[in-house]
C-alpha cells in the first residue's frame, strides 16, 4: 500500500509537470495544444506497460521539436500523424531486430551537439510569444526565422513580455526554495490567474491566451481552447484521399519518419540509461524500444504527436521515489481527468507563459555545462565532432547534423584505431646464444586490428624488404582482427614472395583469422609458406 502512494503522488507530481508542457510542445510545433496532451495519455501508458523501464516518463518531448515543425508546415497536421505511425513500426522493429544496443555506440559529442543544437533553436523560436512579436509567416531555414524576429521587434508587446518575464523568474527561484510544489504549477498558476483578472478589467489590452490562440470542432461541436472531450478515435490518415495516399506521399514521408524512429530510440535510451544510474535498474534497450513502437503506433489514432521516453520529466519521476510503471500510467490518468474537468480554465494558459517555460527546458537540454567541458578538456576531434553537429543542427537540419556527426565520428574512430596499429622489425629482441637468427631472416611483430589503413602500412613494409632476404616471419599474436582489405593484402604478400622465390613464416595467428585464410584459399606449410605456433618455433624451422 505504500509503494502504491508513493507512485501515486509521483503520478501526480510528473502529471503537474508534463500537463503544460506537452501543450507548449505541441504549440511549439505548430500544432493545438491538445494534440500534446493526447500524446502524454496514450505514451504514457501504452510505453510504459510494453517498454522495459519501471520508471521512465513517454510523451512529447523537446527533442522532436525541430524534426517536427517542416513536417507540420510541409503536410499538415494528418501527415505528422502519419509520420508518426510509420516511425513506431520503424521502432518496432527495431527492437525485434535487437538494434538496441547498437543506438547505444553513438558518441557522446554527437549527442551532445544535436541536443544543444535543437535546444538553440528551440530558444529562438520561443522569442515570437516571449516578446510578444506579430509575425505572420514564420517560416523558412533558421536564418530565416532570426532575420523575421529582429525585422519584428518594432511590434514589440510590453505586456506579453512582462507575463513571460514574471513566469520565467518563478520558474528559475521557485525551485530554491526547496518547496515540494512543482515550479510550473506554481508559475503558471499565479500568472495565469493575474492575466485573467487583467484581461477582464483591461479588455483593450488583451494578452494571448489558449482560449484566444486556438479554436476546434469536433462534430458540430466548435469552441475556442482545449476541447474537453479527452481523447476520440480517429484514423491518421483520415482526410486523404485515395489519390493522396500513394507511394509518392510514402517515399515523401519516409525521411522523416526514419529520423523520427531514429531520434525517438536515442532520446529513450539514453533516458533509459540516465534513469538506471540514478535507480540501479538495468533497462533492457531492445524491449525499451518496442515499447516506444507500440506507443508511437496508437497514439497517432487519438491525434497523438510522436512520443519518447522524456528525461526530465523521467528525473521528477525518480525524485519523487516512483518504482513502478504505476507512476507513469498515474501521470497519464491525472491529464485525462485535466482535460475531462479542468479543459476550460486549462484553456486561459498564456501563450507568453508557456513560451517561457520552453525557454527553461530548452536550457536544461542544451547540457551547457557538459557543452563547455567538452570543449575544454576533450581531444580536438572529439570538439570538432560536437561543433559540427551543433553548427549543423541549427543551420541546416537535425538528420544531417547526426548523419555528418556520425560520419565524422566514424572517420576519427578509425584514424585512431590504425594509430594504435604498428608494425616493428624485433630482430635483436630474440637474438640469443640458444637461436641464432640467419643474416637474410628479418621478423615482424604486428600490433593491433588490421584493416584498410594498417593493411596498406603493413603491404608496403613487408613488400620492401631489401633483395638478399630471404625468409620474412611475420608475428600476427597480437592481432585481433582482419578486414577483407587486409586479408587481400596479405595475399599480395603471399605471391609476391613466391614469385621472388622468397620464405614467409607467419605465426601466432588465431583460429578466427586463420579460418579467414583458408576461406580465402592460402594454403600453408608449402615450400614458400609457413604456419608456426610463435616466433621461436619459426626460428627453429630456420636451423634446421
Amino acid at each position: 500500500m505504500k509503494t502504491f502512494k508513493l507512485n501515486l503522488l509521483s503520478g501526480i507530481i510528473v502529471g503537474i509537470i508534463a500537463l503544460p508542457l506537452s501543450m507548449a510542445l505541441a504549440i511549439a510545433i505548430g500544432v493545438p495544444p491538445q494534440n500534446g496532451l493526447y500524446t502524454a495519455i496514450i505514451a504514457g501508458i501504452i510505453a510504459a506497460y510494453f517498454g522495459s523501464s519501471k520508471i521512465n516518463i513517454s510523451g512529447p518531448t523537446a527533442a522532436f521539436v525541430v524534426i517536427l515543425i517542416p513536417i507540420v508546415q510541409d503536410f499538415g497536421l494528418k501527415g505528422l500523424l502519419v509520420c508518426g505511425l510509420l516511425s513506431g513500426f520503424f521502432l518496432l522493429l527495431m527492437g525485434v531486430l535487437k538494434l538496441g544496443n547498437l543506438i547505444e555506440l553513438i558518441p557522446y559529442p554527437v549527442t551532445v551537439g544535436f541536443t544543444s543544437g535543437i535546444a538553440v533553436v528551440i530558444a529562438t523560436f520561443q522569442i515570437k510569444d516571449f516578446f510578444g512579436l506579430e509575425i505572420n509567416d514564420f517560416t523558412g531555414h533558421f536564418h530565416q526565422k532570426v532575420i523575421t524576429i529582429f525585422e519584428s521587434f518594432h511590434t514589440f508587446n510590453p505586456n506579453e513580455f512582462i507575463v513571460a518575464l514574471s513566469t520565467l523568474l518563478i520558474l528559475i527561484f521557485w525551485p530554491k526554495t526547496k518547496s515540494k510544489i512543482p515550479a510550473p504549477l506554481v508559475a503558471l498558476g499565479i500568472v495565469t490567474i493575474a492575466v485573467v483578472l487583467f484581461n477582464n478589467y483591461y479588455p483593450n489590452f488583451q494578452i494571448s491566451t489558449i482560449y484566444s490562440s486556438f479554436h476546434y470542432q469536433i462534430g458540430e461541436i466548435k469552441g475556442n481552447g482545449i476541447p474537453p472531450i479527452p481523447l476520440q478515435f480517429s484514423l491518421p490518415w483520415e482526410g486523404y484521399t485515395i489519390e493522396d495516399l500513394n507511394l509518392d506521399m510514402f517515399y515523401k514521408l519516409l525521411p522523416h519518419s526514419v529520423a523520427i524512429a531514429i531520434l525517438g530510440a536515442l532520446e529513450s535510451l539514453l533516458c533509459a540509461v540516465i534513469s538506471d544510474g540514478m535507480t540501479g535498474h538495468k533497462t533492457d534497450p531492445n524491449k525499451e524500444l518496442i515499447g516506444q513502437g507500440l506507443a508511437n503506433i496508437a497514439v497517432p489514432f487519438f491525434g497523438g504527436i510522436p512520443a519518447t521516453a522524456a528525461i526530465a520529466r523521467t528525473v521528477v519521476n525518480i525524485k519523487s521515489k516512483a518504482n513502478s510503471k504505476i507512476s507513469s500510467i498515474i501521470h497519464a490518468i491525472f491529464i485525462f481527468l485535466s482535460i475531462a474537468f479542468f479543459a476550460p480554465y486549462l484553456s486561459y494558459l498564456p501563450m507568453a507563459s508557456l513560451s517561457a517555460l520552453l525557454l527553461v527546458v530548452a536550457w536544461n537540454m542544451s547540457e551547457f555545462k557538459h557543452f563547455i567541458n567538452i570543449i575544454k578538456v576533450a581531444p580536438k576531434y572529439d570538439v570538432y565532432v560536437l561543433l559540427t553537429c551543433f553548427i549543423l543542427t541549427i543551420l541546416l537540419d537535425m538528420q544531417i547534423a547526426v548523419g555528418v556527426g556520425m560520419g565524422l565520428a566514424s572517420i576519427l574512430f578509425i584514424k585512431r584505431t590504425i594509430d594504435l596499429y604498428s608494425i616493428n622489425l624485433v630482430n635483436n629482441e630474440h637474438n640469443s646464444k640458444e637461436i641464432h637468427i640467419p643474416e637474410d631472416t628479418l621478423i615482424y611483430n604486428i600490433n593491433g586490428p588490421m584493416f584498410f589503413g594498417a593493411a596498406q602500412q603493413a603491404l608496403k613494409t613487408l613488400l620492401d624488404t631489401e633483395e638478399e632476404i630471404k625468409t620474412v616471419i611475420v608475428n600476427l599474436e597480437n592481432v585481433s582482427m582482419m578486414d577483407m582489405t587486409a586479408l587481400v593484402a596479405f595475399k599480395s604478400i603471399i605471391d609476391n614472395f613466391q614469385k621472388n622465390e622468397k620464405k614467409l613464416i607467419i605465426t601466432g595467428v588465431n583460429n578466427r583469422i586463420l579460418r579467414k585464410f583458408h576461406k580465402l584459399g592460402i594454403t600453408f606449410d608449402t615450400k614458400e609458406l609457413i604456419l608456426r605456433q610463435n616466433i621461436e618455433a619459426a626460428l627453429k624451422e630456420q636451423d634446421k
